[in-house]
């Protein structure tokens, strides 16, 4: 078991300005093995994703079982395998095209979950243990099953909503691979908050619901309220479904989706991704300047009951299916599609994003890191 020190103190963070270039620091100037650190961008340069770089085919090839699943939002051919780590805000590695906009898939749901917590911090939601049929009275949340559900339900992903959004139907969307489909569509819900789900469209129906709450598209939300405030580019994109479009105030306005396996969700370069990455590692906080609570970063990476490994949309490096033995419980990520990451090491100051890594290696190339760095 490898150990850890205290992370570094936030006034000694470097935060790059916006649209400059961000500084870069040799390894040796942090006593990290500069050899050791190169042989972990090898592994991962050497280790690409093995799906198809034309993304509408690898979509379609891996979501192949679900029935009816199909492309409703836009996809974009990917780049090669890119990222950067980052000590104390300074790079210390990067490889591949690091300002290249490509789909992030599931990364978004940590961005979806973000705009929930300003949310919460703006006023609009008193708590996320509130009902949501108190919030969205459209039908959305009506019945026995879906009026018990609250938002923390559906930022856990354990609210088993049971219903249809822009054409994705909830029981088909990820399967069981064993039993009849009839079964599937047919079976007893579980009570919200009992078990873990990943199911993107009940992720889209948090979104649609907060687009109830915000009165404002989400990506218009997300830019004004976070990513102009941290100096992100002008490059990064939220889409969602072609048909996702909903009233509201007499605006017609897109509901954005949390993910990318229908299509849509955060197109995004791998610099920005660690812009958002640098803001978590600070506890919300940017040069001194709250951006989000730190109130809220410490509710979204708290366990869940249903399952240990996962947060509010933030995957944990808890004791459970997910842990990664070797490396510091205090770690969390965002993960997505084709192996796309944010990681977040607390205990080292450390920041890592990946693109078009295969996802079943992140692990090693985190012990990698660990070995190289610690």
């Amino acid at each position: 078991m490898l150990f850890f020190l205290c992370p570094t103190e936030a006034q000694n963070t470097y935060f790059p300005e916006p649209h400059a270039l961000w500084e870069e620091k040799s390894p040796s100037s942090f006593n990290i093995d500069k050899v050791a650190l190169q042989e972990v961008v090898d592994y991962a340069k050497a280790n690409e994703y093995s799906g198809s770089r034309d993304l509408r085919i690898a979509i379609l090839k891996g979501f192949a079982r679900e029935p009816f699943h199909e492309i409703l939002g836009p996809t974009k051919k990917r780049g090669g395998p890119a990222g950067l780590i980052l000590k104390d805000g300074y790079i210390i590695a990067k490889w591949g095209d690091t300002k290249r906009v490509d789909m992030t898939f599931s990364v978004t749901k940590s961005f979806l979950s973000t705009v929930a917590g300003l949310a919460i911090d703006n006023g609009l939601i008193t708590d996320e243990t509130d009902l949501v049929k108190d919030y969205v009275w459209d039908g959305t949340f009506d019945g026995d099953h879906n009026s018990k559900i609250t938002w923390q339900h559906l930022l856990q992903q354990n609210s088993d909503w049971s219903g249809e959004l822009w054409g994705g139907k909830d029981w088909a969307d990820r399967p069981p691979k064993e039993g009849h489909l009839d079964d599937w569509k047919n079976r007893t819900l579980n009570d919200p908050g009992t078990v873990m789900e990943y199911n993107d469209v009940r992720v889209n129906v948090l979104a649609y619901s907060l687009l109830q709450v915000w009165r404002k598209p989400l990506p218009q939300i997300l830019k004004d309220h976070l990513m102009d405030k941290i100096g992100a580019s002008t490059t990064w994109r939220w889409f969602g479904y072609d048909k996702a479009w909903t009233t509201v105030d007499g605006i017609q306005m897109q509901s954005v989706t949390g993910g990318g396996h229908s299509g849509g969700g955060i197109f995004i370069s791998a610099e920005d991704m660690a812009r958002f990455g640098l803001l978590f590692l600070n506890d919300g906080t940017w040069q001194g300047q709250p951006i989000i609570s730190s109130d809220w970063i410490e509710k979204a990476i708290t366990p869940s009951k249903p399952n240990p490994n996962y947060g509010y949309m933030w995957w944990l490096n808890q004791k459970g299916t997910r842990h990664w033995e070797n490396l510091s419980e205090t770690i969390y990520y965002a993960a997505g599609f084709g192996g796309n990451f944010i990681v977040i090491d607390k205990a080292h100051n450390i920041v890592v994003v990946t693109r078009w890594l295969e996802p079943q290696k992140i692990e090693s190339f985190m012990e990698k890191l660990a070995k190289a760095a610690f």
